[in-house]
């Protein structure tokens, strides 16, 4: 069985949008009372009182910057939370935010859009159907409520 890897935000970008997010604005960290917040640097919930940022970013737009894909339409930048200073990024590989409906969004090499699939619960199944497709070559996780961007999958 192949194993799926749900990849964070890169260090790089990371460190990028703590400068400027990717409409251009500077962050403004908080620090979260409540919790919760799902980060996208190391892929868990933020627990109270950390420090962290909501920033604007493009996964689709920096895929095909770094894959030489152009987009077109389907670049789109959302809201994301990530920690409003460096992380160690993910601990172990289990799927994250796998505990409510998520959309699981395929792409083609050349950033074009070709599917998506409303997941509850069976994550791996899902994403081996999805590779099955030979034009897949990323997944998007979503949130279904908010459609923000979760992590991206690659072709193994």
């Amino acid at each position: 069985m192949t194993i799926y890897t749900a990849l964070p935000i890169p260090a790089g970008t990371l460190k990028e949008l703590r400068t400027a997010d990717d409409a251009g604005r500077p962050p403004a960290p908080f620090a979260d009372e409540e919790g919760g917040a799902p980060l996208r640097c190391c892929l868990r919930h933020s627990q109270p009182g950390e420090r962290i940022a909501l920033v604007s970013y493009a996964p689709l737009r920096r895929w095909a910057a770094e894959t030489g894909a152009d987009p077109g339409a389907y670049d789109e930048q959302g809201p994301v939370f990530i920690h409003a200073d460096d992380c160690p990024g993910p601990s172990g590989t289990a799927l994250p935010f796998t505990n409510a409906h998520r959309t699981l969004r395929r792409y083609s090499a050349d950033g074009r859009i070709l599917g998506g699939r409303l997941v509850d619960t069976d994550f791996p199944s899902a994403l081996a159907e999805a590779f099955t497709d030979p034009e897949v070559a990323v997944v998007h996780a979503r949130a279904v409520e908010y459609g923000c961007f979760l992590y991206e999958v690659r072709r193994g």
